[in-house]
């Protein structure tokens, strides 16, 4: 049944079904929210364009850089790799070299008179010991006998140290062992006796003479 009594002010406040109310935009908003470029001047579009490109251009440069470096940092580590790779391997090899060394120096000194077989016994074992050096430098396995030249902590290990008048202070009177390194990077170093409290080292430069 229908209301008669009802206001024709009522009935008017009503909506009717399937009719949308409009929405009413904010400029310069997005469907989102978000500002947009609409209702700006060209010279602003322009402008904020330029910025966008060159944070990009910004962007990308880093990026480039950062994989210039990666790769970079690659070669070099294949690079390491291919040519220290037999680093333990050698470092073996050298004690092999250091016992040649050690049996000549077991062998008594060289005189008139000797024994042949003690002097074939040398010639041998100094024929090995040179064949086998030069195997070593072909490969890129070189020695340096530090005798005489100033302690370095980088390429010798000092065993022990004792007062000479021969030497400087500082400097190796006596070397054990030399040291071994592999392509110019230190696979063993050098065992040493370091002189202690010895003369002092000469300046160069400095005119002695009165």
């Amino acid at each position: 049944m229908t209301d008669h009594n009802a206001s024709p002010e009522t009935a008017h406040d009503v909506p009717e079904q399937g009719v949308e109310t409009p929405v009413h935009e904010t400029p310069g908003m997005n469907e989102t929210g978000g500002e947009t470029l609409e209702g700006t001047t060209p010279e602003a579009r322009i402008e904020a364009l330029e910025a966008e490109v060159a944070e990009l251009k910004d962007r990308w440069v880093r990026s480039e850089a950062e994989s210039q470096n990666i790769r970079t940092r690659a070669k070099r580590d294949i690079e390491d790799a291919r040519q220290y790779a037999i680093q333990k391997f050698a470092r073996d090899v050298v004690e092999a070299a250091e016992n040649l060394q050690r049996g000549l120096a077991s062998l008594p000194a060289k005189t008139e008179g000797e024994d042949v077989l003690i002097t074939k016994l040398r010639e041998g074992i100094e024929g090995t010991e040179r064949s086998f050096i030069n195997i070593l430098e072909r490969h890129g396995i070189t020695c340096e006998d530090p005798t005489g030249k100033p302690f370095d902590a980088n390429l010798h290990q000092a065993m022990a140290e004792q007062p000479s008048d021969q030497h400087p202070s500082g400097h190796v009177m006596q070397s054990w062992t030399p040291a071994w390194l592999l392509k110019g990077r230190l696979l063993k170093p050098a065992m040493v006796v370091v002189a202690k409290g010895g003369a002092a080292a000469p300046q160069q430069g400095v005119d002695k003479t009165v």
